[in-house]
C-alpha cells in the first residue's frame, strides 16, 4: 500500500506524483495544507521530522525526500510502467549526477522568485511574533525564512537565482542533441521528471523568457508536457500564479 502526503503546489510533491504516474502505481492521497500548518503538526512530524513534503508511506513505513522517493518507487516496482533508471551502471550514474545537480541548483534557486511572487503578501500580514514562531517551528530552512524578512529577497538574490535557473535550462538544452530526446539518453528518466516541476514553476510565475532562445529545451518541455503523467501530476489546483 502506497500513501503520499503531499501539497498540491509543492514542486517536490509534483516530482513524486510524476513518478507515481509514470510507474502506473495506485496510491492514497493525503493532502497537506501549508496555510493551516499541517506540515508542522506532531502527527506529520512523526512521519517526516524535516517538516517538508512529500512523504511516502509504504506498508506503514515512511520514506522521505522527494528524490529518494522517486528512486525508491523505481526500485520497488522496476517492471511497472515506465522504467525510470537505465539498466547500465554508467547510465544510472548520469541520472544520479543530474539528480544531485537538480537538488543543488534549480530546486534551491526557484524558491527565491517563488517566495517573492507568491508568499510575500501573506508573510507580511503575519505579526513579528507569528513569523518568529513559524520560523522556530520549522525544522529546516530557518535561515531561508530569516533572509526573506518582510521585504522579500533582494534584487541581488533574485538575480543570482535567475542566473542559476538560466544555467539549468542551458544544460537541458545542451543535453538534448540530435537523436537524444531526454536528459540522460534516449529514454525518459528520473532526471527529466525531477527537474520538470522547477520548469513548470518558472512558467507559472512568468519566467519563460529565460529559455525562449533555447530550441532544444523548448522541444523537451513540449515533449514532456504531452505525456499522460503530466496531467496526472499537475491537476487543477497544482499550478500557481503571481496574480493570485
Amino acid at each position: 500500500m502506497l500513501e503520499l502526503y503531499h501539497a498540491h503546489i509543492s514542486t517536490c510533491s509534483q516530482k513524486a506524483r510524476l513518478c507515481l504516474a509514470e510507474k502506473g502505481l495506485a496510491w492514497t492521497s493525503h493532502p497537506i495544507e501549508f496555510a493551516t500548518g499541517d506540515h508542522l503538526k506532531p502527527a506529520y512530524l512523526a512521519l517526516n521530522p524535516n517538516g517538508v513534503v512529500p512523504t511516502l508511506v509504504h506498508d506503514g513505513r515512511p520514506v522521505i525526500d522527494s528524490s529518494v522517493i522517486c528512486e525508491y518507487l523505481e526500485e520497488i516496482a522496476p517492471a511497472e510502467g515506465t522504467a525510470l533508471m537505465p539498466r547500465d551502471a554508467y547510465g544510472r550514474a548520469k541520472v544520479r549526477a543530474w539528480l544531485r545537480y537538480i537538488e543543488e541548483v534549480p530546486t534551491a534557486a526557484i524558491r527565491v522568485p517563488s517566495f517573492n511572487g507568491l508568499f510575500l503578501k501573506g508573510w507580511r500580514q503575519m505579526s513579528d511574533t507569528q513569523r518568529a514562531r513559524y520560523i522556530e517551528a520549522t525544522p529546516l530552512r530557518k535561515g531561508h525564512y530569516r533572509r526573506f524578512g518582510t521585504d522579500g529577497f533582494s534584487k541581488d538574490q533574485v538575480d543570482e537565482s535567475t542566473e542559476r535557473l538560466r544555467q539549468t535550462v542551458e544544460r537541458i538544452d545542451g543535453a538534448i542533441t540530435k537523436g537524444t530526446e531526454w536528459l540522460a539518453g534516449n529514454s525518459i528518466s528520473l532526471a527529466d521528471l525531477c527537474v520538470l516541476p522547477t520548469i513548470v514553476r518558472m512558467s507559472d510565475i512568468g519566467l519563460e523568457d529565460v529559455w525562449r532562445d533555447l530550441p532544444n529545451m523548448t522541444d523537451w518541455y513540449a515533449r514532456i508536457r504531452a505525456r499522460p503523467s503530466f496531467e496526472k501530476a499537475f491537476y487543477p489546483g497544482s499550478h500557481v500564479s503571481v496574480d493570485d
